[in-house]
């Protein structure tokens, strides 16, 4: 009787000094505040992790495309400058309020009609293109998911995209 009691005590002994022995090799955890983080820090942080991504991922796509990509970039800055300079032109006149205001504007009705032509297919084309990147996303989440309307199936991709059109359909 007295043996197991020694074999029992020992191997509580032998715990304890294994707990002693792992919590020392664990790291140190912060007190946990229970108010969280302030919304212009979120703000933030979501900023410079955008910002971040961008500036990382622009060695490699150069690197991908070549120096007439770095031509492209350049471009491209170049156009976002120079559309910033349109707004002084809005500015300037208080009944100019759009983009087809500032063609016609400056080139008359057929200024409007090709700078509506550019846009309005471009603000189309966005709300596709983010329909389709919504049922890529979603359909890679979700891979099995499907259903029947008037007997019909609609599954994967299809039916994201039509579920994300009635999501957002209410709200424009």
């Amino acid at each position: 009787m007295q043996h197991t009691l020694w074999v029992h005590e020992w191997h509580k002994m032998d715990i304890s000094k294994a707990e002693k022995l792992e919590s020392q090799n664990e790291f140190p955890q912060p007190q946990q505040q229970g108010r969280g983080t302030s919304f212009l820090r979120t703000c933030f942080n979501g900023l410079n992790a955008l910002s971040g991504v961008g500036i990382l991922s622009i060695p490699y796509a150069l690197a991908q495309g070549g120096w007439l990509r770095l031509l492209l970039l350049i471009l491209v800055a170049v156009l976002c400058w120079y559309t910033g300079l349109l707004r002084r032109c809005m500015d300037f006149n208080p009944l100019i309020k759009t983009y087809p205001d500032i063609g016609e504007h400056a080139f008359g009705y057929k200024g409007r009609a090709i700078v509506s032509l550019f846009i309005y297919p471009e603000l189309y084309l966005v709300a596709v293109e983010f329909l389709m990147l919504e049922g890529d996303n979603l359909n890679k989440l979700f891979p099995n998911m499907g259903f029947k309307v008037a007997g019909v199936k609609i599954g994967g991709r299809q039916a994201f995209v039509l579920l994300t059109s009635h999501v957002v359909l209410p709200t424009t």
